[in-house]
């Protein structure tokens, strides 16, 4: 109900340049926050945090074409981590947003920093969490996995991508078993559309290989940090073995407008191991930032 503590979460979709993009939109007058996720994973990644922030604040959460997606994307989309920051800002212009907190986990905050990069005008503040940056890029033993399992022609990644279906595969460092202690639920349902679908087999294939061509972007992408000068917050998890603690400190270094929270517990996927810790983060920054 909309009046209710929690705002019911509605499943939208819009035609954007790429394709078909949903998303899930909570409604309310609220301020704007805009939710991004990262490779192999979908909107879902943010329901906890969502079900906190969604009673004060308009929280949108867009299925990116990042392998976890069920609408595939047009066969000539741009699929590269620089496609798909422009596809991010091509949806907020479409949905007219404005004064956004931009949110990024995993991946999905390289998709916040490029958006940053390139001066996203719709973001009044940024929250980086737990996500890839200077050279650790593609992220961890996951990522590097991920991007060599890439070069496999579709219908081979197909076929390698059946081991997820097993816990025991997805506990693995290789796969999600350092990203999140708390997750394997959400991991599991995010397999579903790759081992199902071959145009997303044919999507993620083509996305990875774009991630491979690009693995110094992020450290190219951290020169321009300095430039931007909006609020930014920098949630890291304190015992991260994907995302190095130490890169949360330098993001919080080289923006100026910077602060930096720790958060324990958790591995690099804070939206499913501390969720409420991570809706208290983000709500008390909105309000000290103010509008812009």
């Amino acid at each position: 109900m909309q009046g209710s503590a929690e705002r019911e979460r509605v499943r939208s979709e819009i035609e954007l340049s790429a394709g078909t993009v949903e998303y899930e939109d909570t409604g309310g007058d609220g301020p704007v926050i805009v939710l991004l996720h990262g490779l192999m994973m979908d909107a879902s990644l943010w329901a906890g945090p969502i079900a906190d922030l969604s009673a004060d604040h308009r929280c949108v959460a867009p299925t990116l074409p990042l392998g976890a997606h069920r609408r595939p994307m047009n066969a000539g989309a741009d699929l590269s981590l620089p496609g798909v920051a422009r596809l991010v800002a091509e949806f907020l212009d479409r949905l007219a947003l404005r004064d956004v907190t931009l949110v990024g986990n995993d991946t999905g905050g390289a998709l916040v920093q490029l958006l940053m990069r390139d001066g996203v005008p719709r973001a009044g503040r940024v929250v980086l969490v737990s996500c890839d940056a200077f050279d650790n890029f593609p992220p961890g033993l996951t990522g590097k996995t991920l991007v060599l399992s890439g070069k496999l022609p579709p219908r081979v990644f197909g076929l390698f991508m059946q081991q997820m279906r097993l816990r025991a595969v997805r506990r693995l460092p290789i796969a999600f078993g350092w990203l999140t202690r708390r997750g394997d639920e959400a991991t599991a349902r995010w397999m579903q559309p790759v081992l199902r679908q071959p145009e997303i087999r044919r999507d993620a294939v083509r996305m990875l290989r774009a991630a491979a061509a690009d693995t110094g972007l992020l450290a190219e992408t951290a020169r321009s940090l300095p430039d931007f000068s909006r609020p930014a917050l920098v949630v890291w998890a304190r015992r991260d073995r994907v995302m190095p603690p130490e890169h949360g400190k330098r993001l919080t270094d080289l923006l100026p407008d910077a602060q930096l929270a720790e958060v324990d517990d958790s591995y690099t996927l804070i939206p499913l191991d501390q969720p409420a810790r991570l809706a208290q983060l983000i709500r008390e920054f909105i309000r000290a930032s103010g509008p812009r």
